[in-house]
């Protein structure tokens, strides 16, 4: 198999586990597997770097428990996972389809150059991830509230695969952890009581929700943003969800799951730059984000 070919399997792979578990978790457990791909197969690890991170966020529409602040934004609904499926797919598979051909587009030529292969690869074990998986695809699909029940699922996963407490704590600060939770906490009772900024975003249209929304998530964090710009449901939610979950891949200020592909990249002493993610960001969150809001609108355009 060839480099772009086996660039476009693990986004794949990528966007299936976001979807069924979380973003944070892909990014946490499949960061390291695409790198060490890439180093085993002697290709340049950038292309699978970058694209762990952008494909988590951009894979976090198919369903409620895939990011966090989509179970924020629709609490009133109580809609199972299979209903949010079928309002959301088309602008999920859209951001999904057009992330994976820009980033293919803006590294051909990076995949194209060789390197000096891994003399040594750690073996691919999916028994029990491939279990987990299974199990929390039910979950998310059958129950309205799968959170907990997904959460039980992949810390059972976590366990059983006896994963390296020294890795979960170079990947994982807990100081920012605790900062995000005071963030949103603060910024939750501010937009409790003022309501200026839910009242500026249901002001604006489809297009304008989603492009406020991903604006918000790169100021504040996607889950402040989502708390302060809708303790009550938005009247575009579904364009606002989609400027939450894309928004992000602009800055690493965006979501957690950015955060978390930072520490962990680092400590497999990959190069990830702040930089080059805003300058490919730049790039792509424009064009996944109108590809989202249009194939939505396409397919359920009352929906928005």
């Amino acid at each position: 198999m060839g480099p772009r070919a086996l660039l476009l399997l693990a986004l794949a792979l990528v966007a299936v586990v976001t979807s069924v578990l979380n973003l944070d978790t892909s990014v946490f457990f499949l960061t390291p597997v695409l790198i060490h791909l890439a180093r085993h197969r002697g290709i340049g690890e950038a292309a699978f770097l970058y694209g762990a991170v952008f494909m988590s966020n951009a894979a976090s529409l198919f369903l409620p428990g895939s990011n966090l602040t989509n179970l924020i934004v629709l609490h009133g609904e109580h809609a199972s996972g299979a209903v949010f499926f079928a309002r959301m797919w088309s602008a999920a598979f859209a951001s999904v389809i057009v992330t994976a051909l820009v980033l293919l587009a803006l590294f051909w030529r990076d995949l194209g150059r060789g390197s000096a292969p891994a003399r040594e690869a750690a073996p691919a074990r999916f028994g029990i991830g491939a279990v987990a998986v299974v199990i929390a695809t039910v979950f998310v699909l059958v129950l309205e509230a799968p959170a907990l029940p997904v959460l039980a699922c992949g810390s059972a996963a976590v366990l059983l695969a006896c994963v390296r407490w020294d890795r979960v704590r170079a990947a994982v600060d807990v100081r920012v952890l605790a900062g995000l939770f005071a963030l949103a906490v603060g910024l939750g009772w501010l937009g409790r009581v003022w309501n200026g900024p839910h009242s500026l975003i249901d002001g604006l249209g489809r297009a304008g929700t989603a492009v406020a929304a991903a604006l918000g998530s790169v100021a504040f964090n996607n889950l402040p943003a989502a708390v302060l710009f809708a303790p009550e449901r938005p009247h575009h939610a579904r364009a606002f969800l989609i400027g939450l979950n894309l928004g992000p891949n602009l800055a690493v200020t965006g979501s957690l799951s950015a955060l978390l592909w930072l520490r962990v990249a680092r400590s497999l002493e990959a190069r990830p730059s702040i930089r080059t993610y805003s300058m490919l960001g730049l790039v792509l969150v424009p064009l996944s984000l109108g590809a989202a809001v249009g194939a939505l609108w396409l397919v359920a355009p009352g929906r928005l």
